[in-house]
C-alpha cells in the first residue's frame, strides 16, 4: 500500500471529545442548573448514573465493530524499529526562491505607468496573418509575465510601454524553427488590449520593514532560511510518521475482514464518490465512462478500498487495545492543537461538522498510533542530498521542538481514489479527501 493511501486519512484529523459535547448540548441542561419542580433527590442522582453512562460510552467508542481484533488481523511489530529521519538542506538557491515567490505575491497594480519587463500583464489579444485570423491566434485575459510569454520576442517587447487600457498593433515576425510550425517563419500582426499589469517589488530594507518582522534584507534573507529549515524538518517528520506506518502496515496480515465494517467502509466510499458526481453534473454512467472502467470494475474497486480502510482500523485498534492508548490523552490532545491550527479552524467541533466523527475519530487514530510508533523507535538524525532522494549522510538536523506537520495545503474532495492512494479523477467541485 502507497504511503497516499495512509496520509489520505489525515484530512480529519481531529478529536473525539466533541461528542461528549454534543451530548451535554442536546441534553438542554449545564451542571449547575437545579432540578425542576417535584424532581426528587433520586431522580437526580439517576441522571448523573445516565450522565456518566453516557460519557463511559462514548470514551468506548471503537474504530472497527469487534471486541477482539487479534481475531481479525495478525499485527506485524511496531516497537524498536529503525527508522531514518532524513532532512533536506536549505541552500542558498532555495531561499531566492521562496523570496521571489514571496514578492510576487505582494505584487501591486499599477494605475499609473507603463508596462516594464518582468511585470504580469493581462490582455487581449487578436492575431492575423494576411489579414485572416489564425488558429491559436486569439485570446482573452492572457496572462503572463513580460519577457517569459513563451510568445515570440517581438510580442512582449510590444507590450512594453503601454499603459492600462491601451491597444496597439504589434508586429510579430516568428522565426523559422519557431515551435508551432503553422505560423513559423510567419509574420503575423496583433491587436492587443492591456486590460491591466501588476509590478513585483523590489527586495528592499523598506520593502522587508513594511512586510515582515525584521528591518534589513540580511535579517529578511536569515529569517527566511530559518522558515524554510523549519519547514524542512516538518516534512521530514511528516514522512517518518507515514514511514513509520507503513512498515508497521506492511508486516501485518489480515485474517478475516469484520463484514459490518466492510459494508461501511464501502458505503461511505460510495457516498463520496456520489457527492463529487452531483457535484460535477454527472450521472453515473458518465463517471464510470470518464473513469474509463465499468460498473463490475467501480465496485471492486469500492470492495478494496474498503478493504485497506479496514485493514487500518484494525491495525490502529489493536495497537490502541494493547498499549491502552486514548484518543483523549495529553499525546491526543496535542496533535488535535496542532490540526486545529493547520486548517485554521476555531475548534473541533468545525472540522466534525464538515468530515464526520467516525472519520474525525479514525484520522486522530492513526496519529495517535503512529506518534507511539515513532516514540518507541530507534530514529536515526540524517540530512539529504538535496536532491529529493533517500540518499543521506548521518548527521543531526532536527530541533527538539520541530512539529509534526501533515504537509496537507488543501483539499481535493471529490476525488476518486483507488485503494492504493492513486487519483483516478481530478476534482471539480467541492472537495472532502485530502492527499498528500
Amino acid at each position: 500500500m502507497k504511503k497516499k493511501t495512509v496520509l489520505a486519512m489525515l484530512i480529519m484529523c481531529m478529536a473525539f471529545g466533541a461528542a461528549a459535547c454534543g451530548n451535554d448540548k442536546e441534553s438542554g441542561k449545564t451542571q449547575t442548573e437545579e432540578p425542576a419542580a417535584g424532581e426528587t433527590e433520586a431522580s437526580s442522582t439517576e441522571n448523573e448514573k445516565t450522565d456518566s453512562g453516557e460519557k463511559e460510552e462514548a470514551e468506548k467508542v471503537r474504530l472497527v465493530s469487534v471486541s477482539d481484533v487479534s481475531d481479525y488481523v495478525t499485527i506485524g511489530n511496531y516497537k524498536g524499529l529503525e527508522l531514518d529521519n532524513i532532512v533536506q538542506p536549505v541552500s542558498d538557491e532555495d531561499v531566492e526562491a521562496e523570496i521571489e515567490y514571496r514578492l510576487q505575491d505582494s505584487s501591486t497594480e499599477v494605475t499609473d505607468g507603463t508596462v516594464e519587463q518582468g511585470d504580469l500583464a493581462t490582455v487581449n489579444y487578436t492575431g492575423t496573418i494576411d489579414g485572416q485570423e489564425f488558429e491559436g491566434g486569439s485570446a482573452e485575459d492572457y496572462e503572463f509575465t513580460v519577457g517569459d510569454s513563451g510568445m515570440a520576442a517581438d510580442f512582449d517587447n510590444g507590450v512594453i510601454g503601454m499603459k492600462k487600457g491601451d491597444t496597439k498593433e504589434v508586429t510579430v515576425n516568428f522565426p523559422a524553427d519557431y515551435y508551432d510550425t503553422s505560423v513559423a517563419g510567419k509574420t503575423a500582426v496583433y491587436e492587443i488590449t492591456l486590460q491591466k499589469f501588476t509590478r513585483t517589488p523590489e527586495l528592499t530594507d523598506q520593502w522587508v520593514a513594511e512586510n515582515s518582522d525584521v528591518k534589513t534584507v540580511d535579517e529578511y534573507r536569515q529569517s527566511v532560511k530559518a522558515d524554510l529549515e523549519e519547514n524542512a524538518s516538518e516534512l521530514a517528520r511528516m514522512d517518518l510518521y507515514a514511514s513509520a506506518w507503513t512498515m508497521v502496515l506492511d508486516a501485518s496480515e489480515v485474517k478475516e475482514y469484520p463484514q459490518e465494517d466492510i459494508d461501511k467502509a464501502s458505503q461511505a466510499y460510495k457516498d463520496l464518490n456520489e457527492q463529487y458526481i452531483q457535484e460535477a453534473g454527472m450521472d453515473m454512467n458518465e463517471f464510470l465512462e470518464s473513469q474509463g472502467i465499468s460498473e463490475e470494475e467501480y465496485e471492486e474497486e469500492c470492495s478494496r478500498y474498503a478493504q485497506a480502510k479496514v485493514e487500518q482500523n484494525l491495525i490502529v485498534q489493536g495497537i490502541m487495545d494493547q498499549e491502552n492508548l486514548s484518543l483523549e490523552d495529553q499525546e491526543t490532545q496535542e496533535l488535535q492543537g496542532q490540526l486545529i491550527q493547520e486548517y485554521g479552524v476555531t475548534d473541533i467541533n468545525q472540522l466534525v461538522e464538515i468530515y464526520g466523527q467516525q472519520e474525525v475519530n479514525e484520522s486522530l487514530a492513526l496519529l495517535r498510533v503512529e506518534k507511539f510508533i515513532v516514540d518507541n523507535a530507534t530514529v536515526d538524525e540524517k540530512v539529504g542530498s538535496g536532491s529529493g532522494d533517500d540518499a543521506a549522510q548521518n548527521e543531526d538536523v532536527v530541533t527538539e521542538d520541530a512539529a509534526y506537520d501533515t504537509g496537507i495545503d488543501g483539499d481535493t474532495s471529490g476525488d476518486y481514489v483507488d485503494a492504493d492512494g492513486g487519483d483516478m479523477a481530478e476534482e471539480e467541485a467541492g472537495d472532502v479527501v485530502i492527499e498528500e
